[in-house]
């Protein structure tokens, strides 16, 4: 039995450090990847065309937002 403890916490302790290795190098991927100018560019297109589908095609601006026309 105390074999099978002792393994099992070994066994979570590299594999608790493992896990958060990868999850750093993961991190640091999708950072560099979502800071690319290209990745940017194709966000504020998307961006754009989601904001067009929600107000139906009305572009509005902070000045104009929450006015209303007869």
């Amino acid at each position: 039995m105390l074999k099978f403890l002792l393994g099992a916490a070994v066994g979570y302790v590299l594999g608790a450090k493992a896990g958060h290795e990868r999850y750093e190098q993961l991190r640091r991927t999708y950072q560099r990847v979502a800071d690319h100018p290209a990745v940017q560019g194709a966000a504020g297109v998307v961006r754009a065309r989601v904001d067009e589908t929600m107000n139906g095609g009305k572009h509005t601006t902070d000045a104009t937002a929450g006015t209303r026309t007869p």
